[in-house]
């Protein structure tokens, strides 16, 4: 499959020796405060949108990797029975399962076939997903489950970067006009978040807190978190 090969080509690209060399490691500075922005502004869309409270909210997440984005869900205060993980690759769906709750749900496999009926959820989430699908109509075929799966009056939790990256031609990046695309129907809150994660490892190396000055300036960001609405 397309997909899996990119991931093991990337996992190849970006081989881990150490804990200072994963460049997503929580221990990474520059890792830490880009996870805290993405919060407050996660917190703030679902103040603004969500008809309840979180933990009262149903949330199926595509692509969960290692289950860390759904652990971060049930920290801010979600329900881990309300929280269902799907991962098309065995050994993130495995480390997945070790790492999650018994509560939580956990569906193996391509995010396409899932076995739900429309209207299941409250929340579809993906975080940079979208990214790593080169194929246009797959992008559509994916982005017409999630929002098949999501009730009137919820939304679809949309993280994924917008820049194309010339070091890697495993992945294409996802603008905002491109989101419209795949949800014509949705009514989008968009937030500009997430410094350049290049320039924000040179940052961190000076200080934190050069980060913090250079995400002030959303010119320098390249990620996008998105409340895609579906209407009642």
């Amino acid at each position: 499959m397309a997909v899996a090969e990119r991931y093991a080509r990337r996992a190849a690209r970006h081989g881990v020796r150490g804990v200072g060399d994963d460049l997503y490691s929580p221990l990474r500075p520059e890792v830490v405060l880009a996870r805290q922005q993405r919060q407050r502004v996660m917190l703030d869309l679902l103040s603004r949108h969500a008809a309840q409270p979180p933990d009262q909210l149903r949330v199926l997440e595509i692509g969960c990797g290692n289950g860390s984005n759904l652990l971060e869900l049930a920290s801010l205060g979600f329900d881990a029975s309300r929280l269902v993980g799907n991962e098309l690759l065995p050994q993130r769906a495995a480390a997945a399962r070790r790492q999650l709750p018994a509560a939580t749900a956990l569906h193996e496999g391509d995010a396409t076939q899932l076995p739900f009926e429309g209207d299941s959820f409250d929340l579809v989430y993906q975080s940079t997903v979208f990214s790593s699908l080169l194929d246009d109509a797959f992008q559509q075929r994916l982005a017409d489950a999630m929002w098949r799966w999501v009730r009137p009056g919820g939304a679809v939790l949309w993280y994924d970067f917008t820049y194309n990256n010339p070091r890697n031609p495993d992945v294409r990046g996802v603008p905002l006009a491109r989101v419209r695309a795949l949800f014509p129907s949705a009514r989008i809150d968009a937030r500009r978040v997430t410094l350049a994660p290049p320039l924000s490892r040179r940052a961190a190396r000076l200080h934190p807190g050069v980060c913090t000055l250079l995400n002030a300036l959303p010119l320098l960001r390249t990620h996008l978190l998105c409340w895609i609405g579906k209407p009642r």
